[in-house]
């Protein structure tokens, strides 16, 4: 089986799903599913370091990848991140090239950039090869970032020339709520700016991306053919919701009614 990595510079598609509850269990649970991700969010959410570990060990216990959405220019987070051995970080709400840079220079040792030295899980705690992971293994981990603001638009063409990262993921909200649309992502205005953005990424051969917490058949279809080639959709709080109100649904209709 192909690991993420491979998986993003094959232009494969691929799916997954986001995690913002500290239960580790949800981790198993959707690790079981053959996501080809499972998105933990550190952005939105209370999940703080020690969580997130839980929930790695969860994941890797069913094998499945694990991508971690940092919080907004935090680079300690960034650090203890990485060092657990994640398949992948996710920077939110990166504008302009300088801070697409930076993004990439905190996730690289020198010369590459300024990583600070100090793997734990990455190197199975020293009994791997440490230079092994300097040279190869630290390259393994995907970086994305997330375009979430007409001024990342604007700049497209030279974030898309940024070194080091493996795919570009839309925040359609965020960016729908640069221009004054923050809770109509879909409608026509806010599609037209992501479409305009997708053709410069394409342009340049990129991987493309998309966050959002509706799984609906349609929505879903309507980003597949886009071109989007890797779709991460609904999370562990509308699953819960979405079983719940069927089940509140059933019972009332067929027991407390009656």
């Amino acid at each position: 089986m192909n690991s993420l990595r491979e998986k993003i510079k094959n232009k494969e598609r691929i799916i997954g799903t986001h995690v913002s509850l500290s239960d580790p269990s949800i981790c198993e649970i959707l690790g079981y599913l053959d996501f080809d991700y499972i998105w933990v969010d550190m952005e939105h959410t209370y999940i703080d370091c020690e969580q997130l570990y839980i929930h790695l060990n969860a994941a890797r216990a069913v094998g499945a990848s694990v991508i971690v959405r940092i919080p907004q220019d935090d680079f300690v987070t960034l650090k203890r991140v990485m060092e657990m051995g994640v398949d992948g970080v996710v920077f939110p709400m990166i504008k302009n090239v300088e801070e697409a840079r930076r993004a990439m220079d905190g996730t690289f040792y020198p010369p590459r950039g300024s990583r600070g030295f100090g793997p734990r899980k990455p190197i199975r705690y020293g009994l791997d090869n440490v230079e092994d992971y300097i040279e190869e293994g630290s390259f393994q981990m995907c970086r994305f970032v997330q375009i979430e603001h007409i001024e990342a638009v604007e700049c497209l063409e030279e974030l898309a020339e940024t070194e080091g990262v493996d795919g570009f993921i839309f925040g359609p909200c965020d960016l729908a709520g640069s221009i004054g649309q923050l809770t109509h992502p879909y409608e026509e205005t806010a599609m037209e700016l992501m479409k305009t953005a997708m053709e410069t990424l394409k342009a340049h051969g990129k991987y493309i991306g998309i966050s959002t917490g509706d799984f609906s058949e349609e929505r879903v279809r309507q980003f597949s053919e886009m071109g989007i080639q890797m779709i991460s959709a609904g999370a562990d709080t509308d699953y819960l919701l979405y079983g719940a109100q069927k089940a509140w649904s059933h019972l009332v209709k067929e027991h407390k009614m009656r």
